[in-house]
């Protein structure tokens, strides 16, 4: 029987997640030895719809390229060797810490030719970056191609670009147009192409030049084709060993605990909710510090804060919420994930939000525990320690856990950037893992807002770099009814159920809420996560989420 695109992509995701698993576990691979051409060939048989045209021999993909510069660290690409290792105290060192703008993860240049890079998130975090070098290394073979001739002879555009690249070191101008010109037969782009992705670049805060990348993606493949210098990466041996242990989400769960013990909290109603780190924080205080009197009233404030407007009112909900039952918990663990208390016994008004009342007895108030967002696996690892019971010495305590709320990024399959999904179920991509569940969220809950809202299972992907349009369109055309797809759902509902039905930690009729707004289609051409980022798009949908789950609780 001839298998569909559908059947092959879900197949070649399996090969990547089984040959990924078992580099790691041997401890480090050539990316173009036989392990590495694994890789590629099985990267190349998906063709990821946000690395667009990776499966052109001749062709550059840029706005992919960027996505993935803006998530390693910078200079990367002029590193042969790149070792991936647990935190083992290079943050103690004289070594300056190289920070990704949109994946936060320490990252230490040892020298020209060495990378360090840190994996503290789990297994999820390491196939991500995985993924994303084996992207670098295809396209580095791209520009090699089509920087010589059949004999193998460079060509003068090769020359001229790396002439431009040395100018750009040493701080001289030169024209960048015409340096664009030869740098377009290169990567097989237009000069208009060229010229357009050449000023993103120059915009990103994380990346070098488009010069600089593919002078040294080519240079690098060039000398392991002509001189046998060959690339590496490699894992240490700290890092295989911790992963998968929950090293740092028990750090990160024990400090949380810690301080509501300390604050005598524990036995409060406690409420958890995964979102960002400000939405929570504006919406609860807004109220109380501005006297805000309706959601639209608290949508235009954060609307002005978050363009940075004029005498806009961060700062004075700040200071407010710092003086009344706010705690910053900064992350101190290596989870990458910050964390806040909000005990609303300190809140003035006698209302949570707008028409929402809070009880008078102060001990009967609720206590919020706000957690930034996990990545992949890392939320099962996080979340199922937060739910643990805590021990100090002889000493056992549990947390009065009354609901858990998951606010998300996901990407859409109907509708478009902004747009919100509540999901009744979310799937594990690559296994046959179903979780259903009672979302106190509905659909009804969003509506008159002027957003599309949506309902429907959830796929949990391994990772959003793995998807392409024939797996996404089997999930939202067949029974399975998938509305969008996200990398954590999955993971933080094994954690909730296996707290609340198995190990019995927290109450077993724990309320759950879950909404997801749109960060992409990647169904439609130009919306994947590779076009940028939400920006203001992203403000409204994440308050209004924000708000719902506060008055779902409580109204």
């Amino acid at each position: 029987m001839k298998r569909t695109r559908a059947q092959e992509s879900r197949a070649a995701i399996e090969r990547l997640y089984i040959t990924m698993r078992h580099l790691f576990n041997r401890g480090g691979y050539k990316p173009l030895g036989v392990s590495g051409e694994g890789l590629i060939s099985a990267l190349m048989t998906l063709s990821p719809e946000i690395y667009g045209l990776v499966t052109d021999s001749e062709k550059l993909e840029l706005d992919g390229l960027l996505y993935v510069m803006e998530r390693l660290p910078r200079g990367i690409e002029e590193c042969r060797y790149v070792r991936l290792i647990s935190r083992e105290g290079y943050e103690t060192s004289h070594l300056t810490p190289l920070i990704p703008a949109k994946r936060k993860r320490n990252c230490y240049r040892l020298d020209h030719q060495i990378m360090y890079v840190e994996m503290t998130r789990g297994r999820s975090d390491i196939y991500d970056i995985l993924t994303h070098l084996t992207f670098l290394y295809i396209e580095s073979q791209k520009i090699l191609r089509n920087s010589s001739d059949p004999k193998g002879r460079l060509s003068s555009n090769w020359t001229m670009l790396a002439d431009f690249v040395k100018k750009e070191q040493d701080g001289e101008e030169f024209d960048k147009e015409s340096a664009s010109a030869y740098l377009s037969h290169l990567i097989g782009r237009t000069f208009e192409e060229t010229r357009d992705a050449v000023d993103k670049f120059e915009s990103s805060s994380n990346s070098n030049s488009l010069f600089s990348i593919v002078y040294y993606l080519g240079k690098l493949a060039m000398d392991e084709a002509t001189e046998g210098l060959d690339r590496e990466i490699s894992f240490s041996a700290t890092l295989r060993e911790r992963v998968g242990h929950h090293v740092y989400g028990e750090l990160w769960a024990d400090r949380i605990k810690e301080t509501l013990l300390n604050l005598d909290l524990l036995k409060r109603p406690i409420h958890i909710i995964s979102a960002n780190l400000h939405s929570v924080q504006n919406t609860i205080y807004g109220h109380q510090a501005l006297g805000l009197k309706s959601y639209e009233e608290i949508e235009q404030v954060v609307m002005d804060i978050s363009v940075k407007a004029k005498n806009n009112h961060g700062k004075k909900i700040r200071e407010y919420a710092e003086k009344h039952g706010f705690i910053d918990l900064p992350d101190e663990s290596g989870t990458n994930i910050g964390a806040q208390i909000i005990d609303t016994a300190w809140l003035e008004k006698s209302t949570l939000i707008p028409g929402v009342s809070l009880p008078e007895e102060k001990e009967k108030r609720p206590v919020f525990v706000v957690m930034d967002y996990a990545f992949g696996e890392q939320a099962y690892e996080c979340f199922d320690e937060l739910l643990k019971k805590y021990n100090v010495g002889e000493k056992e305590y549990s947390l009065n856990v009354i609901s858990t709320s998951i606010m998300g990024k996901a990407g859409i399959l109907h509708g478009g950037k902004g747009d919100l999904m509540v999901p009744d179920s979310h799937v594990f991509e690559g296994t046959a893992d179903n979780y259903p569940f009672r979302n106190e969220l509905k659909k009804a809950d969003f509506e008159g807002y002027g957003l599309g809202v949506y309902t429907g299972s959830m796929v949990t992907v391994l990772g959003t770099s793995l998807q392409n349009r024939d797996i996404l369109t089997y999930f939202m055309k067949s029974s399975w009814h998938a509305v969008g797809l996200e990398m954590e759902g999955a993971h933080y509902q094994k954690a909730i159920q296996s707290a609340s039905k198995i190990r019995k930690s927290i109450r077993s009729n724990v309320k759950v809420l879950y909404a997801y707004y749109a960060s992409d289609n990647p169904l439609e051409t130009g919306s994947t996560l590779a076009s940028g980022a939400l920006g203001m798009e992203g403000v409204r949908p994440t308050y209004l989420i924000t708000y719902k789950i506060l008055e779902k609780l409580f109204g």
